[in-house]
């Protein structure tokens, strides 16, 4: 991730720290017998080596503006790279969320799904609502492994003539998939265990019928435990930088996607929309990410209901009938008494 801080700095970060926290500062409050501003070996913004200049990439060279060298936590400060990491996932990670879930909505997202008996009354704006309470916390937390990496504890490489053998810059995709999909799959199950779900990972199964907004709609330390396989990858396997970067936006997009509810993939391999639906809907199924292998080798794995690959019939009313029905019957063994409004108020339409 040092290319993406390397940009922010470039763009944003030097501007900003020179104007929150210019040198001047750390000469006025520094520690006697020390050089001071952005050449300081101590400060009391934290210990720092000087900062020098040095590309993230030899791909792409930026030279730094005067304001680089005008702030009291110059570019290597271990704070200023907690601060910046903490904005860039918050903020790219806020743009990402809404620019590929509302593409989905609008060019994907099937509209009749909000006639579901199961998909609640104003849940769009709750999805987004509960997303927006959660990133920021989330990218908290996140933060540290990318201090981590560009510190020099990742095995991080830059061009393919620093990969460790031939192809492994191909085989490094693969290799991320299998890697993070074995440890999502434990991690999710094991949110779904009783001392767990209901405090962690009930939020995000109040959306039984999901809308592309729901894909990030987590309790903040759920969503972050199910990331941590991306970020704990390149501290055990080399990982190419800018592969890092491609794959960290397509984590976010393939998130969405497996919440559009376009049941595209029918297959006994990807995990897609159609076998996550199965996830919402009956909870004990389908926790794998990209692929079904884990569910397939744990017991967990169900097939998509055929139905759903005919739209004639995936939003008919005898699916919606009998997906309501044993949901319901799941519900109760995994949450034992409902306490969700929209099953109050189904249950009081019954009655009348």
């Amino acid at each position: 991730m040092d290319i993406a801080l390397e940009i922010w700095d470039t763009v944003v970060g030097d501007r900003l720290y020179s104007a929150l926290l210019p040198a001047s500062l750390s000469s006025s409050l520094s520690v006697p017998g020390f050089p001071t501003a952005a050449n300081s070996t101590l400060s009391l913004f934290g210990a720092t080596k000087p900062f020098v200049y040095e590309p993230a990439t030899k791909l792409i060279y930026l030279e730094p503006s005067k304001y680089a060298y005008m702030s009291a936590w110059p570019r290597n400060n271990i704070y200023r790279q907690f601060l910046s990491f903490f904005l860039i996932v918050w903020i790219f990670g806020f743009i990402v969320y809404f620019i590929s879930a509302t593409l989905s909505y609008m060019f994907i997202w099937d509209k009749t799904t909000v006639k579901h008996p199961k998909f609640l009354k104003n849940q769009i704006p709750m999805e987004m609502a509960q997303t927006m309470r959660s990133m920021p916390i989330m990218s908290l937390l996140t933060a540290p492994f990318l201090v981590a990496e560009v510190r020099g504890y990742a095995k991080l490489y830059d061009t393919f003539d620093e990969e460790p053998f031939p192809y492994y810059s191909i085989l490094q995709f693969p290799l991320f998939i299998a890697f993070t999909d074995f440890f999502i799959y434990w991690i999710h199950r094991g949110l779904h265990h009783p001392l767990i779900y209901k405090t962690l990972h009930k939020p995000h199964h109040k959306w039984i019928m999901p809308s592309p907004f729901a894909s990030h709609a987590f309790h903040p330390l759920d969503g972050w435990s199910q990331s941590v396989p991306y970020h704990l990858f390149p501290f055990v396997f080399p990982l190419q930088k800018v592969a890092y970067v491609v794959l960290f936006g397509f984590i976010n997009i393939w998130t969405v996607m497996i919440h559009d509810g376009e049941y595209v993939a029918n297959s006994p391999v990807i995990n897609g929309a159609a076998c996550h639906t199965m996830h919402h809907l009956y909870f004990n199924y389908n926790y794998g990410q990209f692929t079904t292998l884990w569910d397939r080798m744990g017991g967990s794995y169900r097939k998509p209901n055929e139905e759903l690959f005919r739209r004639e019939t995936k939003m008919g009313e005898d699916e919606w009938k009998r997906q309501t029905k044993e949901m319901e019957t799941i519900l109760k063994d995994v949450e034992g008494e409902d306490d969700r409004k929209y099953l109050t108020e189904e249950a009081s339409k019954k009655n009348l």
